[in-house]
């Protein structure tokens, strides 16, 4: 599939099967992170990836903790895939899924974010490519800011300075992959003068 397509094809799934991705395809997807764009190709972002889903179910809980309803734009994400905002009920933030990948960066580094989300951006595509269901999450700083979150990133090697920035998410979709949103076209512009 070429890139443009690729990227058309891919879906933020939110329902995973229990079915666990391979060790192989993990570290392909991972790769594919490293090699994303960086500011001033310092590769100044850790990732960590959980290939357990009962850890992933307890990180997924935590992620929920603190969500804060208010602050959204919006109250519907969809029908297929409900997230979080469509459905209270859900109460892992990580939706089940058996794998899931933790970007951090510098706390104070000023292009720590994007640097975070051009990873993540290049892990969801290979996954896609690799016939893999994925999904960013974002929420990643709070999600460590208690006692059990401070104990894993201490079991981690995680440098003190550095914070979540988001995760993505990886298994098999549970049920029929869903079809695309159309675009908006008003969205993108093209100057001349």
């Amino acid at each position: 599939m070429e890139l443009l397509d690729l990227m058309k094809y891919r879906r933020s799934i939110r329902k995973y099967s229990d079915q666990q991705i391979s060790k192989e395809n993990l570290q392909r997807i991972l790769e594919a992170g490293a090699y994303a764009p960086n500011a001033g190709g310092c590769q100044r972002s850790i990732i960590v990836a959980v290939h357990n889903q009962e850890l992933t179910e307890k990180i997924g809980i935590l992620n929920l903790a603190k969500f804060d309803r208010s602050n959204l734009l919006g109250s519907y994400v969809s029908k297929e895939q409900p997230s979080i905002i469509d459905d209270k009920s859900i109460k892992n933030g990580f939706y089940n899924a058996p794998t899931v990948c933790i970007i951090f960066t510098p706390r104070n580094f000023l292009y720590g974010v994007p640097d975070a989300f051009c990873c993540a951006e290049n892990m969801v595509l290979e996954a896609t490519n690799l016939k893999i269901s994925s999904c960013m999450v974002a929420r990643a700083e709070e999600t460590f800011d208690n006692d059990f979150g401070r104990e894993l990133l201490k079991k981690w090697d995680i440098p003190d300075g550095f914070v979540a920035r988001c995760f993505v998410l990886l298994g098999y979709c549970n049920g029929e992959y869903p079809k695309g949103k159309s675009r908006k076209i008003e969205r993108i512009k093209i100057i001349e003068e």
